[in-house]
């Protein structure tokens, strides 16, 4: 395609942060342009927000029913070809289901949906269009978290034995949804965010991580979650014990009272021969720990000579020479210029590369909604087990 690709939002708007954050690093690669929204369900907001992104007034809709409605009207070579859907979780799964129903490709927030049944059927509807849907797991966009995958596949570190994955925040250690904090209230009400407040928003992107680098499915797993703030209707604290289906044993943890924390995520992962540590916080470095040996540091960006090369996965996702840091923004943008690389080839007919179809899909969403529904079933129940069945 010798144009670039035309995307509309659902949210965002002027009063949202991770909309503006999806615009960055959609746009950062030069792929991708913002032909329309609705922005936000006040119709102020969203036309306010419309006029900032310089979006044409026609195309700045009241609602998402509208906009999917009107912009399949349009002719091809003007409409949008996918949407961003970056709203509460209780406002997922319509408009992505609507979207892929009407020919639109997606790029879904996590947790995808709110309940396993909507991540089913939202995994049978691109199934049967034939539609690509991109779920943010941002974690998995670093280069390091990747080169991290490699050497684990390519058994670096022998079979493995052992994953301890943390998110620790500290943000939620007061009440702050009666304070006016517009992000907490929406995620603490189980009405909008769904069953668990910790696991569904933090929770899930530690599972993906863990799975994610060690290539290994969670098959069982042992909860515990907490509400430790007085008058929150949902957990903010929640320890997981884990099996995975090699006979590997994990443990998770996922915090938003850890206070004092910003945004600890770190994974560590043990095997016969040695392990591996990542840390968003330092997201340059990963650091290997072989058995009697001196533990080495990878860094991004570096032509190591071999046997140190850093993967193709590595490579394609760096964006920027060694010694500059690559963050957030920079590991979101990654996953939406696989998702623009992967749905160019296809509408070309062409097969898109291994490098290029790695990003989180609907599988990886209907997971995150059966983890946190796992947890949740199993830290009510009896049974010091669950198993983990999608």
């Amino acid at each position: 395609m010798k144009r670039k690709l035309r995307m509309g939002m659902v949210g965002g708007g002027n009063d949202a942060f991770i909309g503006a954050v999806h615009r960055i690093a959609a746009f950062m690669d030069g792929k991708i342009e913002l032909v329309c929204g609705a922005f936000s369900i006040d119709p102020q907001i969203s036309k306010q927000s419309g006029e900032d992104l310089f979006v044409a007034p026609e195309r700045v809709y009241l609602n998402y029913e509208e906009m999917i409605e009107k912009e399949s009207l349009l002719p091809e070579g003007e409409r949008m070809d996918f949407v961003t859907i970056v709203t509460p979780n209780f406002l997922h799964f319509a408009p992505a289901k609507l979207a892929l129903e009407n020919g639109f490709d997606v790029v879904v927030e996590k947790p995808m949906t709110v309940s396993v049944e909507e991540a089913k059927e939202l995994q049978e509807t691109v199934e049967r269009t034939g539609r690509t849907l991109c779920l943010t797991h941002t974690y998995s966009g670093y280069p390091m978290v990747k080169q991290a995958k490699a050497m684990v596949k390519e058994g670096h570190f022998g079979k493995i034995r052992k994953i301890v994955v943390e998110y620790p925040q500290g943000w939620l250690s007061r009440l702050t949804e009666r304070e006016g904090n517009a992000g907490a209230a929406w995620r603490a009400d189980p009405k909008r965010s769904g069953k668990s407040l910790v696991m569904g928003d933090i929770g899930t992107h530690a599972a993906h991580l863990a799975e994610y680098v060690s290539g290994l499915k969670i098959e069982e797993l042992c909860a515990d979650l907490t509400t430790f703030v007085e008058g929150r209707l949902l957990d903010d604290d929640g320890s997981v014990l884990l099996r995975f289906e090699n006979g590997a044993k994990g443990v998770l943890m996922a915090s938003q009272i850890s206070a004092g924390e910003e945004n600890a995520v770190r994974i560590r992962i043990y095997g016969e021969k040695g392990g591996l540590e990542w840390a968003n916080e330092d997201p340059n470095n990963l650091i290997i720990k072989m058995l009697d040996q001196p533990r080495q540091l990878y860094r991004t960006g570096n032509a190591y000579a071999a046997p140190y090369t850093l993967s193709s996965f590595a490579t394609h996702n760096t964006r920027i020479p060694a010694g500059h840091p690559e963050g957030l923004l920079e590991s979101f943008a990654n996953i939406y210029r696989n998702f623009t690389l992967t749905v160019t080839a296809k509408r070309e007919g062409r097969t898109p590369t291994a490098e290029q179809q790695d990003f989180p899909t609907v599988y990886d969403g209907v997971r995150g909604m059966t983890f946190i529904d796992t947890v949740v079933k199993n830290n009510e129940g009896t049974e010091k087990w669950t198993k983990f069945v999608v």
